[in-house]
């Protein structure tokens, strides 16, 4: 990574490894993946399901599953503090404070048996102690207010189970906000919500991200909502970065095979009537069979024996990164 990006970055992974143990030995699940993140930018991490972009967030937050999981190599940087070498209580203090995390089913992480307001002010008292117990209750209405949830006097004490998914959603939103982060980590936030109220979200989130300056890792297998909500776009397959670039130049013009995929498989307005749409033949293979060269080389139409002669490095072709031999502008 250049040092004028080091300069800027708000968050800075390179060269990141992640292994998980079974019943059969470790799995590398991860390999070298970097990215950065500047200032108020919006990152996508983008890719089929098990391509690794959950692990990845997931490293960031050292929320690994132990003892399972394991960062095996690399480094995380936030604002210059690399994170890996945190001991726990101060991992703890970042983690909902520096940085947040909002995740795909809120039901999963809201508390049954608080209401919305309780736990909102919950955050408060963890990560903002600058909050006095009196003042907690009305910054806690204001964060339910700022992320547009309506009738916020009547919804404030509803507990989840009473909430629609894109209100519980908000509440998480909140939550988020309460610690003051400068980087959100959104792990597919719109995947359960109906089309009207992910629109929603994504406007929403857009907002607070120019509002507060944050800087934003929005984790998404659809490419439609990369082009909504994302300035810049890291492309994953099977626990490696195979492209990445600005929005327009990966989404306009592909260069890695799999990439070129993504896009064709993705709906368009202007398609035929009752065509059908087009997929990628075969499947990821699991971690334990990831191979020793180009990772897509057996579902790829351009794939020969070059492409499995070794290892495929990072390539910068066109002013961007790409994981394949074959790729031309």
């Amino acid at each position: 990574m250049a040092a004028e990006d080091r300069t800027e970055a708000l968050l800075e992974v390179e060269d990141l490894s992640v292994a998980f143990r079974g019943e059969a030995g470790s799995v590398q699940v991860t390999a070298g993946v970097s990215f950065s993140i500047a200032e108020g930018q919006t990152l996508a991490l983008v890719g089929e399901s098990g391509c690794g972009k959950s692990v990845t967030a997931g490293a960031v937050m050292r929320l690994l599953p132990l003892p399972a999981g394991r960062i095996t190599s690399g480094s995380i940087r936030l604002r210059g503090k690399e994170l890996l070498d945190l001991p726990p209580e101060a991992m703890y203090r970042i983690r909902g404070g520096e940085v947040a995390m909002v995740f795909q089913e809120p039901m999963t992480c809201l508390n049954p048996v608080l209401t919305a307001l309780a736990q909102v002010e919950e955050v408060l008292k963890l990560h903002r102690p600058d909050v006095r117990l009196r003042d907690r209750r009305a910054e806690a209405l204001r964060l339910l207010e700022e992320v547009e949830i309506p009738d916020v006097g009547r919804r404030a004490s509803s507990y989840p189970f009473q909430l629609s998914g894109g209100m519980r959603q908000r509440v998480m939103l909140a939550m988020a906000l309460a610690g003051r982060p400068r980087l959100l980590i959104a792990d597919e936030p719109t995947t359960a919500l109906d089309v009207t109220v992910q629109a929603q979200i994504l406007t929403l989130l857009r907002r607070l991200r120019r509002d507060h300056g944050m800087g934003m890792l929005y984790i998404t297998h659809d490419t439609a909502v990369v082009a909504e909500i994302a300035d810049r776009v890291a492309v994953m397959y099977a626990g490696q970065v195979v492209e990445q670039g600005s929005v327009r130049e990966v989404l306009e013009s592909p260069l890695h095979p799999y990439t070129r995929g993504l896009m064709q498989c993705a709906p368009r307005l202007d398609s035929r009537p009752r065509s059908r749409l087009r997929s990628i033949a075969g499947t990821v293979p699991p971690a334990r069979e990831f191979p020793a060269h180009c990772r897509f080389a057996g579902r790829c139409p351009l794939a020969d024996d070059s492409c499995r002669a070794g290892p495929i490095p990072l390539l910068r072709v066109a002013g961007r990164q790409v994981r394949c031999i074959k790729a031309v502008p």
